[in-house]
């Protein structure tokens, strides 16, 4: 699978910060899948 970027802003839920991936990858991402995260912070 080639690498997938997504840019998106931090939501929140309660008092955690979360990233939601969209529905077009979800697929790719079932429970037990193991995927690397690189975090980059835009100003």
């Amino acid at each position: 699978m080639k690498p997938i970027i997504i840019t998106k802003k931090i939501a929140k839920h309660g008092s955690q910060a979360i990233i939601v991936i969209p529905r077009a990858i979800e697929h790719e991402l079932k429970p037990g899948t193991l995927a690397e995260i690189k975090i980059e912070v835009l100003k």
